[in-house]
């Protein structure tokens, strides 16, 4: 992979964005980077990048971002992390030293350092190399990090094994983590993971707790008549968005008693084939009402 364009959409956001001074300063960091023999110069540079970049929201150009590989999306990144994903595509990919760099950080950085490292995953060559960090990575239960990692990120969805990837989906449900930005969710859906996803929703209802509607979409391609009662209760819910989902999953399958359930509510049969409900929605209306 060819870091040099995505250096240049990085640098151009920033420069959208950041303070001339701020500029200068990452421009003659970079140049250090590369011009030394030593790790030193990043290290201190990816450290004191917080004295010239605050995290705040960058502004990006859909156009802008045909430069990043398949499936990134740095819509959440902020001005901090752009710069400290700059500095790292300055490091030497064309031999293994840079991963060992990337592994030291990783155990000594603090939590915003090791959320840009997640983050920019998909945009170093050969970043498989690191997947056993990102299912380490996994096991956090800080969100800022998990979603790093689990979110908008193309990484997990191309290089977990299943065991890793069913058991990240489920740490985002058991976190209440948004399942819609997990990227490839669809296809890579599977029987276990339905499995599991289900008897977690069990015991949130033993618990006498809510289940996030979009568990069910999880069952989609595996409905049968081991769900067919969860089916039924989920679809009788007095929670609106759950109901949705019950729906939207009874349709898109294609077990037919799941399809004939869907007949006896009339009205929510109608908004799925009209395409009133999608997964993403649903997700949405769950983050905001549970904050």
């Amino acid at each position: 992979m060819a870091t040099a364009p995505i250096q240049e959409f990085l640098k151009k956001a920033l420069e959208a964005n950041a303070e001339p001074a701020s500029l200068a300063w990452l421009a003659e960091q970079a140049e250090k980077i590369k011009a030394s023999s030593s790790p030193n110069p990043f290290f201190l540079a990816f450290s004191r990048a917080s004295r010239y970049f605050k995290k705040e929201a960058v502004s990006w150009t859909e156009g802008a971002k045909s430069s990043l590989p398949e499936g990134v999306d740095p819509s959440a990144w902020d001005s901090l992390q752009v710069a400290r994903i700059y500095l790292v595509l300055q490091l030497p990919f064309q031999n293994e030293a840079w991963q060992a760099i990337l592994q030291q950080l990783f155990e000594t950085g603090d939590m915003y350092e090791q959320q840009a490292l997640y983050a920019a995953l998909p945009l170093f060559p050969n970043s498989e190399g690191l997947l056993p960090r990102a299912i380490e990575g996994c096991r956090t239960n800080m969100s800022l990090i998990f979603d790093a990692i689990a979110l908008r990120n193309p990484f997990p969805a191309r290089f977990f094994p299943e065991a890793n990837w069913n058991q990240l989906v489920l740490k985002a449900i058991f976190m209440q983590r948004p399942l819609y930005l997990i990227q490839d969710l669809d296809r890579r859906r599977n029987a276990a993971l339905a499995a599991m996803a289900t008897d977690f929703a069990h015991e949130r209802w033993a618990a006498g707790r809510a289940v996030m509607p979009e568990v069910w979409r999880l069952l989609v391609p595996f409905m049968g008549s081991q769900y067919l009662d969860d089916l039924k209760k989920v679809l009788a819910s007095s929670d609106a968005t759950e109901q949705k989902a019950g729906a939207l999953a009874a349709y898109q399958c294609s077990y037919p008693p799941a399809q004939e359930l869907l007949t006896g509510y009339p009205l929510l049969q109608k908004a799925c084939a009209t395409d009133a409900y999608r997964w993403e929605d649903l997700g949405i209306e769950f983050q905001k009402n549970r904050v």
